[in-house]
């Protein structure tokens, strides 16, 4: 397929079998950096027994009864919610106490075995330099240091959450864990240029800012013709989809996940806002996981469903001070670390 860059006019020809067909996706011109859009989409055909008649506004109207019960119902399945691996939350309460060091992490570490051999795993990665050289927990945190290993704790607990595959949103078996981990790299990446301060927290948050998709994925599954005929005029994004059939968006029903497994509002608020950053009130973490994600997004990784039916903020690059340029070598430094870590995991 050609296409033309609109800024540069540069012209490219894009192989068929790479096009995500039915799908509207952008990417950076590798010229100029300016977003080229394509629109792959068709209005689809109606769903069997459904009037031929019937518009996107038919049927947001159909579902809009039905929309606060089900919100209900969402909220109410929190509950069965699975737990969020213990070491990891006392982990987290141990990196935030500053009266707290090594020994203690190891001890909490070392009553997860599971956990603590994946720590061990990506400690010993080329990745670090340090292949086959790292013997326990304790040395892992002497010669990688406190917040490397809490960064390796966060990734060994959240893998067993964001992991598997996702039927509604057309994720297959880790490709969310593959965009999560690019997703966090990018942040990190991000917050040391904008406010180093941010970093470890901006890494969290990117590995799990979509477990909200864990939470609507059935509810999706259930009610893809809903979300076709919203989408098919190519008007409306995927969050809008969410918020008119299912009366949540991924990023808030994620927040109220936070709340169950005692996430820190440092991080429900950016998970949260991740995709809406000007709602969040100037809050820094949820530009920068906005940016990242949009990165992960725009390259391909973890895209299902809805794929590139999300719009980037267009004021977050000036907020966060980043230039097209810089774009191409974090979104290209964060998938590189990304693949480093999961080879270990």
């Amino acid at each position: 397929m050609k296409t033309e860059c609109a800024s540069c006019k540069k012209k490219y020809d894009i192989p068929e079998e790479r096009l995500p067909r039915g799908k509207k996706f952008s990417f950076l011109c590798p010229s100029c950096k300016h977003p080229i859009e394509i629109d792959l989409r068709i209005t689809p055909a109606p769903a069997k027994g459904m009037s031929p008649s019937i518009t996107p506004e038919a049927v947001q109207a159909s579902e809009s009864a039905e929309s606060t019960a089900l919100r209900q119902k969402i909220l109410k399945s929190l509950k069965d919610l699975p737990p969020m691996p213990q070491v990891l939350m006392k982990a987290r309460e141990i990196m935030d106490n500053p009266n707290s060091g090594f020994p203690e992490l190891s001890r909490v570490l070392e009553t997860d075995q599971a956990i603590a051999a994946k720590v061990l795993r990506m400690a010993n990665s080329p990745y670090y330099g340090l292949s086959g050289k790292v013997s326990s927990i304790q040395h892992a945190s002497v010669v990688l240091g406190f917040k490397t290993v809490g960064e390796l704790v966060t990734m060994a607990g959240s893998s067993s959450v964001v992991g598997n595959a996702l039927e509604g949103y057309e994720l297959e078996a880790g490709a969310l864990w593959s965009h999560s981990m690019a997703v966090a790299f990018g942040s990190r990446i991000i917050a040391k240029k904008k406010k180093p301060e941010l970093a470890n927290d901006a890494f969290s948050a990117g590995l799990i800012h979509d477990a909200g998709k864990l939470i609507l994925d059935k509810h999706v599954a259930q009610r893809k013709p809903a979300f076709e005929a919203i989408l098919g005029d190519g008007e409306k994004t995927f969050l809008d989809a969410e918020k008119e059939i299912l009366g949540f968006d991924h990023g808030q029903i994620a927040a109220e996940a936070c709340k169950k497994w005692n996430i820190p509002a440092t991080l429900a608020i950016p998970i949260q806002y991740h995709h809406d950053p000007d709602q969040s009130n100037g809050n820094v973490l949820s530009y920068i996981l906005h940016v990242s994600d949009s990165l992960a997004l725009m390259s391909g990784i973890g895209t299902g469903i809805d794929g590139m039916l999300y719009r980037m903020d267009e004021k977050a690059l000036g907020f966060l001070g980043l230039t097209a340029e810089d774009l191409d070598a974090i979104i290209g430094e964060a998938v590189e670390s990304a693949e480093h870590m999961q080879k270990d995991l």
